[in-house]
């Protein structure tokens, strides 16, 4: 395991650290704020007495994998937490784990749900163009399976790839494949 870099509000981060700790009495917004200000982007570990679940969205994307209560934080559980946040693994206390999977439920279900979308942020007809550019067919032959133009298909490709900011039709099965729908 490399570095790892402790921050503190008034400490300055160092680029080349595996993992950030992140510690806090209580999670704020002003605490979001500062760990989004910190702007790493390694793995962060954080210890707190108390997160609201309004603030658990936030600090997920900030990059907190692991999250230790602040009573439970031993040096063998931190130590634990950092090898895991490394590794490319993650740490969540069940309740905190079951806000955070229900909190994903509402956004899909509220957000993406009535847009059209599913967790990729795709369609199902987008989705059915990916799956047909991984199986290797052209714009045409794609067209043909669906019933659609050759333009339409490549509208859809074309609104796919800007909406994402990929850069061509192999980015796109890329994701398709990250996202599991390919």
């Amino acid at each position: 395991m490399g570095r790892v870099e402790v921050f503190v509000a008034t400490g300055e981060l160092a680029e080349d650290v595996d993992v950030l700790v992140f510690a806090a009495d209580r999670v704020t917004t002003e605490v979001v704020a500062a760990m989004r200000r910190a702007g790493s982007t390694a793995p962060v570990v954080l210890v707190a007495g108390e997160l609201d679940r309004s603030h658990l969205l936030g600090v997920v994307e900030c990059g907190v994998v692991a999250v230790l209560h602040r009573n439970a934080a031993t040096e063998e559980r931190l130590v634990g937490a950092v090898a895991v946040a490394a590794n490319g693994g993650g740490i969540l206390p069940p309740n905190v784990l079951g806000d955070l999977l229900r909190q994903v439920q509402e956004l899909h279900e509220e957000v993406l749900a009535p847009r059209g979308l599913n967790a990729a942020g795709l369609t199902p007809r987008e989705i059915d163009v990916v799956r047909l550019l991984a199986e290797g067919l052209d714009t045409e032959e794609i067209g043909n399976r669906l019933c659609y133009s050759e333009r339409t298909v490549k509208n859809i490709i074309h609104a796919m790839t800007s909406r994402l900011k990929l850069r061509n039709r192999s980015q796109l099965v890329a994701h398709g494949l990250r996202a599991g729908v390919v």
